[in-house]
This record gives structure tokens, C-alpha cells and sequence, in this order.
């Protein structure tokens, strides 16, 4: 009663927590009233508590005025750990949020941490799957323990020292800013602080402002129409018009685009932060009469209004629900798709052009030759290399009518319902520019929009300038990339494993670990590892040199003319937003987004090589590690390599990011020396104890636990949409494909890389993301083991059948040619890593 008469931020608070209340049955709960609040206990019990009577016990006193809707979920006693949970449904609370669960959680000093905190993790996760839409606050005194370490996304939000300097009592959430701790002195004896959490939570409604969205419907009648005015055009009028390539090219695309705004309609929609799919119009004008009934004080009215209301509501729900039913159904085409009986059922188009390298088995392109398949009256192309109509109307059918227009204006939709009408006309354009060695200027206009790297901006260079480009150059370019492929393939560094062919992020990881793994084998031998930052390395390819690399790879003179051409007087402009700044003409670099630019810069940095066998280096795109195996502390190669890097990159007028580039020693003698700092044009470089090297966190140790602690971060995050899906009554099958499809591909992502190597306790933190799942489902899941299994057999089986690939040569057979020769290995760390689990699973086939 004293803290409520002379403290008004207690006596207004929604909910006091309080643990150690040393009260037991014996103490009526009358005696611990406190007017306007209601009370709910979770006294230490003698015989689930080891005998102990005296400290321990939890409550909560819950402000009438805030909820009056207060149950308990469970309650729990035991030697290591004390909780209560309630649920609580106050009378108003943000729409994003059906209810609050709160735990008051007691740890005994001396109790077992981590099995406390297991314990709890279980009970947490248990509500989730029972509450998903609920919020779940943990407060409570946890000693030394961590709730972070079990569930990493929840947030704590108690920084200040609760008890002298340590700061026992926390308060936890998976809602980034939710609260903001102020401490508060005493109260009474307490050796703890009390501590006033204060809400800085704001609504998702509040976060952004209402977004106005024009979009176009592509109706039957619309496309059919749309088709119907392009097959009646006469394109050779275009043509016939001017003798310039960029005239024509331009001319072309802007009728297009002409008849494109002419025929198709267009629809303005106002979205909010939190409104739901399948809220339809018909809900939000019952919504409006509900209101209006209220506001008249027509009870009997208002009464109609809101059954009319509830009843739209379910079957909106089970509308949209069957729609997402049919949609994710492997029979049914997506609901955005427009079929049309003259066109093959089309696949989706990868989401991001300039990662899309290596065409599918059905993007192929069959180049043919100035005596073949030539269009009529039209001269035969003098570089002996030319496209035919067939090849541009599978790509022009391939194309993903969601995606944005370039600026040409040309949308992908019309590509795609109009493949046949525009692939004649467009197929003209490109023999034309491979004939002339010129790309179109409309080709190679480019939008430059920023895209953030990091949540939170402090500069320029957290920005990422991806280019929107015209969407008709990148069909253009898909059909050059493998005639440029077919010369390079076979010249390319075997150390390069960015956007090639049985090459992936796992296997830059695991040769670059296998060389260390090695190396550390032998006594007395250390490494030393430069992670190299380049300063925006696709912006600074000089095309003149460019072409000199690729005449020395044996491409053709006209394709080295024609790709000069494609990067040379490009124009280009930065939208930020609504705002557009001016165009400028650039003759530097290749824009990301194109999809020649990651093979370019490939074949741009293909001769950077080390010149030694005891430096390794390993490249993935600009994503440059050169590994220095370092005996007997003699280090004068590596520093060598470092320097020859650095001539290399100034003579190629790649910029070294000294900022960026850091360096990590992995030593584990047991007698070690300081070692030099290492210099890079100037600047002496950071040494790290971790790093995150191609998506996987590497530490000093060679240890997993970082790496293993954010894949469970992440997964955990992604359980909440599964939930959801449950809460709508999804199939059982349907959840089970959103799993696979984004949870579990957290789960192993580069599995074959850590697994082997972590621990039992990690792997059991792993596999209980799996168990939570099957829960939610209701159906057995694969485990996270045979799941390594498998892909490590299929990835070593793919290495071992590939003889080009660097590691085919560790997957040795033996003379029998059943089993495959075992690698040497002398430490543990060496042979839980890929190559020699990879070989020892592949031999109990």
C-alpha cells in the first residue's frame, strides 16, 4: 500500500510482477489486496520444491482498469526454475495482437541454469503453439541465465543493474522496442531493484503511412485485345522508316508502350500497414453500416449490422483460404497467370536477373549460323553467330508478368501474353545488333535504385545500386550468355565458384576449411586468412581492358566488340523514392542486374591467382579469400601474395576497401607468438575472432556455435507464419510445403558445411525447431540428421562425377572401384568436416 500512495506510475501501471513473495496457502489472498487490482499467485509448493518452504513463489496483481479477462495457462515448481503463466485480454489492445501472455519465472541460486532454461523454452514454445497470436512477455529473476542462448529471438529489455553491479532481473519479448527500463528504488528490504518498464511499442498502423498502389488488370478481353492490335502491325513500317538501329529499337518499344497504356486498364488501390488478404469491399462497406448503426443508437440495427458483419467475415475467410488451397495445389496454375491456348504452361522466372547466370535445361538457346535458320530478307549476320525467332518466343514465354517494367516502358506481362506477335520484330533488333557490333541506346538505359544492406543506414555505402534495366536486353542477354559461355567455360580459374555450373557457396566454405583442416594436421603450423572488401568491384570494370581479357580467352572479336559496346555509353539515372535525379552517361562497369555482369566480372578477375601452393585463393564473385598456410612461422609467401593482390587490383582499377578487409588467425599451438600486423596499402588491417564468410559464420576456433545460434534465430522468427497457417486451417500437405519451402531451408542451410562438426547440444536445438513444427502440422517431419546425410551423399556424388570441379580430386577410388580411398585426418575438427565425412558416408552405401 505504500508503494500505491506515493508512487503514481505503480498505482496507473497495467501489471505488477513480483517474485521471492515467500507466501504460501497459509496467507489468505485477502491479505495482500491491493484496491483495483486483482491477484494471481504461484506460491513455492513444499513437495515439488525439494523440501523448501521459505523464499521463492511468483504473483501478479493485474490492474482492473487495463483487463478484467485474466486466466492461467500453467504454473510450475520445482527446484530449478518457478513460473506462472496467465493470459491476459484486455479491453483495448493493438490489432496485431490477440491477447497477452505473461510469465512471472523464478530461478533459485542454486539451480541448474541451463536446465532451467530449457525447461522454460519448452514451456514457451508450447504456448506459441497454443497462443500464436498472442504476445509472450517473460519477467522474472534468471541469476546468471540467458533466455537469449535457447530462444534467440527474443529481446531483452533490462539493461540497467537490478542487484549491485549485475543485472539479475530481465524482461523478455519478441517485439524489437517494446519497452524502455527506468530503475526504481526498493522496496522495503528487497536487495533487488524495482524496475518500471515503460511501453515505446508503436502499432503497425502507425509505423508507416497508407501506400496508394496503380496497378494494371490483365483481364481476357484486355489481352486479346492488346494481342489483336499487335498481330495487326505492320512492323516492317519501322523499319523501312530509318536506317538507325536506336531509332528503329526506340520507335518500336514506345509503340509498345503506346498500345500497352491505350488498351490495358488500370486499377488505384489505398493499403494499410495491417490489413488483412482477404478483408473484400463488401466487409469494409458492412463495416461502415455497423459504424453508422452505433453512432444513431440503433441497438436493433447495430444488432443486424454486426451478425450481417461476423458472418461475412467467416466466409471471407473461407474464400481466401481456399484460394491459397488452390494456389499452392501443383495442378492449379497461380491466380495471377492468364492461359492462352496457343501457349505452353510457363514456369516462374527467378527472382533476381543478376543471380540467374546458368539457364534452365529449357532456356537453352540453339545458336545457329549464317547458312542456317536465317528470317528471310534479312542480311546474314558476318559474326557467324545470330538467334532465331523459336529461341526468343520461349524466353518471351518465360517471362514473370509480376515483375516491374524497365525504361523502355516494355512490362514483361506484354512479353509474355504477346510472345507471339513481338518476337518476330524483336528478333530482327538482335541479329541487327550482333550483326553491327551495337547495342541499342534504349537497351541501355538503366534505372539505379538503392537498395539498403543493412537495417539501419549510416551512409552511402549501405546501399546497394541495383539496376532496373530493360526487359527485353535481359531476354537479349540470356541468349548471348551461353555463346560467351561456351568460349570461357573451359579457361576459368577452377578457384572461382560464382555462377558456374555443380558450384556453390557450400563449396567455396568447405575446400577453403578442408585446405586449413589440413594444413593444421601437421605440428607447428598455423593460418592466416584475408577476407578482401572491394569498393563497389562491379562499378569499376574498364571495358577496354575488359576486351582484352576476353580476346586472350578466345571469344570471338565481334562478341569482345558487342560486349564493349553493351557497357559503354550507358545512361543511367538514381530513383530514391519518388524522386529522380538527372541521367548521366556512364563508360565504367557492368550495372548489377544485368545478366552478363557476374560472368564479366568473372572473367575480369579470372587471372588473379595465387602463384604459390601454400596460398589459396578462393573466389565467389567480388567475394575475394586468399589463405596462407603458414609453417614454422615463416610468413614471407603469404605477405608476398598479399602484396602481388594489391598491384594486381591497382593495375585492374579495383579499389581495395582497407576499412572492410579484415584478417583471422586460426592458431591452434599451444605455444603461440604475437603475430605481425599485416599492411594494406597503407592501412594496417583489423584481426577478428569471427566473420561472416558467404552466409556462414566463421570463428577463430572453427566452431559452430554462432553460425548454429542465428539459423535458430531465424527459423524460430518463421514459425510464427506457420502458426498462422494453422490458425486458418490449412491442409496438413500445404503446411508441410511451406515448411520445406521456409523453415527448413533455414534449418540446413549449409548444413553439409557445420553439421558434422557441432555439437549434441546444438543439434538437439536444432531438432527441436523440427519437433515444434511437427506439432503445429501434425504429421512426422525428416530429421535434420538424415537430411545431412542425404544432401552430403548427393553433394559429394555431383563433385565425384564432375572432374573439373577442385575437390574431385579428393574423392579418390581405390583399386577395387567400390569404395573410395579415406582421407588422412589426425584431429577430430578435420574429420567432422565435408570431405572426410562426405568419403565416409559415400562408402556405407
Amino acid at each position: 500500500m505504500l508503494l500505491m500512495r506515493r508512487n503514481k506510475d505503480f498505482s496507473t501501471s497495467c501489471v505488477l510482477c513480483f517474485t521471492e513473495t515467500w507466501l504460501n496457502e497459509q496467507i489468505p489472498d485477502r491479505a495482500l489486496h491491493l484496491e483495483g487490482f486483482q491477484l494471481l499467485r504461484g506460491d513455492r509448493q513444499r513437495d515439488l520444491s525439494g523440501g523448501k518452504t521459505k523464499g521463492g513463489g511468483v504473483c501478479f496483481y493485474i490492474n482492473n482498469a487495463w483487463c478484467s479477462d485474466v486466466t492461467v495457462i500453467s504454473q510450475h515448481c520445482s527446484p530449478a526454475l518457478e513460473y506462472l503463466f496467465i493470459n491476459c485480454k484486455p479491453f483495448y489492445s493493438p490489432r496485431e495482437f490477440a491477447s497477452f501472455i505473461l510469465a512471472a519465472v523464478y530461478i533459485p541460486p542454486s539451480a541448474d541454469v541451463h536446465e532451467a532454461q530449457r525447461a522454460l523454452a519448452d514451456q514457451i514454445l508450447c504456448v506459441e503453439r497454443t497462443f500464436p497470436d498472442s504476445l509472450v512477455i517473460i519477467l522474472g529473476d534468471f541469476k546468471k541465465g540467458n533466455l537469449s542462448q535457447e530462444l534467440p529471438k527474443y529481446r531483452q529489455f533490462v539493461k540497467c543493474p537490478t542487484r549491485e553491479q549485475n543485472t539479475l532481473d530481465h524482461c523478455y519479448t519478441t517485439v524489437s522496442g517494446a519497452y524502455r527500463a527506468v530503475p526504481r528504488a526498493a522496496l522495503g528490504f528487497s536487495d533487488h531493484a524495482m524496475i518500471h518498464l515503460i511501453p515505446s511499442y508503436r502499432q503497425k498502423l502507425k509505423l508507416s503511412k497508407p501506400a496508394v498502389r496503380t496497378s494494371k488488370r490483365w483481364t481476357c478481353e484486355a489481352v486479346e485485345e492488346l494481342r489483336t492490335c499487335l498481330d495487326t502491325t505492320d512492323w516492317d513500317v519501322f523499319r523501312a522508316a530509318t536506317d538507325s538501329l536506336d531509332d528503329y529499337t526506340d520507335t518500336v518499344t514506345s509503340y509498345i508502350q503506346f498500345c500497352e497504356d491505350s488498351i490495358i486498364p488500370t486499377k488505384t488501390r489505398v493499403t494499410f500497414n495491417n490489413d488483412k488478404p482477404w478483408f473484400t469491399p463488401r466487409l469494409r462497406q458492412l463495416r461502415r453500416e455497423k459504424e453508422a448503426a452505433y453512432r444513431a443508437n440503433d441497438r436493433e440495427g447495430y444488432k443486424v449490422a454486426k451478425y450481417q458483419f461476423s458472418r461475412e467475415v467467416e466466409q471471407a475467410r473461407s474464400r481466401y483460404n481456399k484460394r491459397l488451397k488452390e494456389q499452392f495445389s501443383a495442378k492449379t496454375p497461380p491466380l495471377f497467370e492468364i492461359q492462352h491456348p496457343s501457349s505452353t504452361h510457363p514456369t516462374a522466372q527467378a527472382s533476381s536477373a543478376a543471380l540467374e547466370p546458368h539457364p534452365s535445361p529449357t532456356t537453352l538457346t540453339t545458336f545457329t549460323t549464317a547458312d542456317s535458320t536465317t528470317p528471310p530478307d534479312h542480311p546474314s549476320p558476318s559474326t557467324g553467330f545470330s538467334v532465331t525467332e523459336k529461341d526468343v518466343l520461349k524466353l518471351f514465354r518465360k517471362q514473370n508478368p509480376r515483375k516491374a517494367p524497365g525504361p523502355d516502358g516494355v512490362s514483361p506481362a506484354t512479353l509474355r501474353h504477346c510472345a507471339e506477335e513481338l518476337a518476330p520484330v524483336f528478333t530482327d533488333i538482335f541479329n541487327i545488333s550482333l550483326e553491327s557490333c551495337h547495342v541499342p541506346a534504349c537497351f541501355k538505359l538503366s534505372t539505379i535504385v538503392p537498395v539498403p544492406k543493412k537495417p539501419r543506414i549510416t551512409g552511402l555505402n549501405d546501399y546497394r545500386p541495383v539496376a532496373l534495366t530493360s526487359v527485353v536486353m535481359k531476354s537479349f542477354e540470356r541468349l548471348v550468355l551461353p555463346h560467351l559461355k561456351s568460349f570461357t567455360s573451359p579457361l576459368l580459374d577452377p578457384l572461382q565458384f560464382a555462377y558456374r555450373a555443380n558450384r556453390s557457396v557450400d563449396d567455396a566454405i568447405n575446400l577453403a576449411l578442408h585446405f586449413i583442416l589440413q594444413h593444421l594436421d601437421s605440428p607447428g603450423t598455423y593460418a592466416r586468412i584475408l577476407f578482401v572488401d572491394f569498393s563497389s568491384a562491379f562499378n569499376t570494370i574498364l571495358p577496354a581492358l575488359l576486351q582484352d581479357k576476353l580476346s586472350q580467352l578466345n571469344v570471338p572479336d565481334s562478341t569482345c566488340r558487342w560486349i564493349t559496346d553493351f557497357l559503354t555509353d550507358r545512361r543511367q539515372c538514381v530513383r530514391l523514392g519518388k524522386n529522380v535525379s538527372t541521367t548521366r552517361t556512364i563508360n565504367t562497369g557492368s550495372p548489377q542486374g544485368c545478366v552478363l555482369s557476374p560472368l564479366l566480372f568473372s572473367l575480369y578477375t579470372n587471372c588473379c591467382t595465387s602463384s604459390h601452393d601454400s596460398v589459396k585463393l578462393i573466389k565467389f564473385a567480388d567475394d575475394t579469400t586468399l589463405i596462407g598456410l603458414i609453417s614454422d612461422g615463416d610468413e614471407s609467401v603469404y605477405r608476398r601474395e598479399v602484396d602481388r593482390l594489391v598491384s594486381w587490383c591497382s593495375s585492374n582499377n579495383l579499389e581495395l576497401n582497407a576499412q572492410k578487409t579484415v584478417e583471422m588467425i586460426v592458431d591452434f599451438r599451444k605455444v603461440t607468438a604475437p603475430s605481425p600486423p599485416l599492411a594494406l596499402t597503407d592501412s594496417s588491417i583489423t584481426t577478428v575472432d569471427s566473420i561472416r564468410f558467404l552466409g556462414t559464420t566463421i570463428t577463430q576456433d572453427l566452431k559452430w556455435e554462432p553460425s548454429i545460434s542465428s539459423l535458430i534465430k531465424k527459423a524460430q522468427q518463421r514459425m510464427y507464419f506457420l502458426r498462422q497457417l494453422k490458425k486458418a486451417k490449412l491442409p496438413a500437405q500445404m503446411m508441410v510445403q511451406f515448411y520445406t519451402a521456409i523453415i527448413e531451408s533455414i534449418l540446413t542451410s549449409s548444413i553439409t558445411v557445420w553439421y558434422a562438426g557441432a555439437t549434441v547440444r546444438d543439434r538437439h536445438r536444432l531438432q527441436r525447431i523440427v519437433r515444434s513444427a511437427e506439432k503445429v502440422i501434425g504429421c512426422s517431419l525428416p530429421s535434420l540428421h538424415d537430411l545431412y546425410v542425404s544432401r552430403t551423399r548427393g553433394r559429394a556424388g555431383r563433385i565425384a562425377a564432375d572432374p573439373s570441379h577442385p575437390g574431385h580430386r579428393l574423392f579418390e577410388p581405390l583399386p577395387s572401384g567400390r569404395r573410395l580411398r579415406s582421407i588422412r585426418t589426425r584431429t577430430s575438427r578435420h574429420k567432422n568436416s565435408f570431405f572426410p565425412s562426405a568419403v565416409g558416408l559415400m562408402n556405407t552405401l
